[in-house]
């Protein structure tokens, strides 16, 4: 195929973020060939981040298993027999052990995650007392833990929180077919409040779920259309997870999340792309695409809460390998 003939995407200054992206602008980057997308990509990302730097966070579960909400892939929900057990929400010297030992091995950012529809009062306070104990160590802090009224997400910036983590998903329309305990427009409010908190927002979604091609293009537009793009975008693979609804799902094909990250990078230039959930499923030469389509970011960890994670010595001679490093 000849420039002349691919499919219209029409070039943008990588420079400028936009939010007006259309349906028919991602779906058409989505279609391009692989070389001139990766370009793209490649040449959007240059203009906004070092390609080498990939910044580090850690993510644990301050509170395992019991959660009330149906999401399909979920091996923490109650409706499903995955073996996890409730548990109650971590002390906070314990917590704070862990982000001490996760400073240590490199991670910038620290990352707590609660198995809850929504927070508390009381569980919120102990919350923002870890919040603020990770703080105090220096680190970026982030927490998710399900939806948030107005004036919870400003008790949580009042103690010091960085970033607040809300995934959409997946697209509007393939929504109902993964979660009915909330609908899309409940994680549209919760982040309406941390945005009007002055909290950074981290929100992206999960692939392979057996959402199609356009689920993923919708998905990428409701991101992009967001008033102001989250800073932090998390492109999660689904680990599929035995006793759940989406425990036998296909295998997506590689080459589609790698397309999926360069769409995700492309048309939401400033943001920090994740490279998520599912690595530990992936080649060196998967994750290896994958950074050059513009992610820049990975969790360090053997866990992302429930399910498994490569180990930081093996990620650190992966970036070794690439030339890359750790973003300071």
């Amino acid at each position: 195929m000849s420039l002349a003939e691919m499919p219209f995407a029409p070039p943008s200054n990588p420079a400028v973020v936009r939010h007006d992206w259309t349906r028919e602008e991602i779906r058409a980057l989505f279609a391009l060939p692989f070389p001139e997308l990766m370009f793209r990509a490649q040449e959007t990302h240059r203009a906004h981040f070092d390609p080498t730097e990939v910044q580090i966070s850690t993510l644990l579960s301050i509170k395992t298993g019991g959660c009330p909400e149906d999401c399909g892939y979920c091996s923490q929900s109650v409706k499903y027999d995955t073996g996890i057990k409730a548990e109650k929400l971590m002390p906070l010297d314990a917590v704070l052990r862990e982000a001490k030992a996760a400073k240590d091995s490199g991670a910038s950012r620290f990352c707590m995650g609660a198995a809850w529809r929504s927070p508390n009062e009381r569980d919120l306070e102990k919350v923002c007392a870890m919040v603020e104990g990770v703080k105090a160590m220096g680190l970026e802090t982030c927490v998710t833990l399900g939806m948030l009224t107005g004036a919870q997400a400003k008790r949580l910036k009042d103690s010091g929180l960085d970033y607040y983590n809300h995934n959409l998903d997946t697209s509007p329309e393939y929504y109902g077919q993964i979660i009915t305990t909330r609908t899309y427009q409940d994680r549209l409010d919760t982040l309406e409040y941390v945005r009007d908190a002055g909290i950074h927002v981290c929100c992206g979604g999960i692939i392979g779920m057996g959402e199609s091609a356009e689920d993923r293009v919708g998905m990428i537009a409701a991101l992009a259309s967001l008033p102001v793009h989250p800073e932090s975008v998390p492109i999660n693979l689904l680990m599929q997870v035995e006793g759940t609804p989406l425990g036998h799902s296909g295998k997506l094909e590689p080459l589609d999340f790698v397309r999926t990250i360069a769409v995700a990078r492309i048309t939401m230039p400033a943001s920090v792309v994740r490279l998520s959930a599912g690595r530990e499923d992936m080649s060196e030469e998967t994750q290896a695409l994958c950074f050059l389509a513009g992610a820049n970011s990975i969790f360090y960890g053997p866990k992302l809460l429930t399910t498994p994670n490569p180990n930081r010595d093996k990620d650190m001679a992966l970036l070794g390998k690439l030339g890359m490093r750790p973003m300071e």
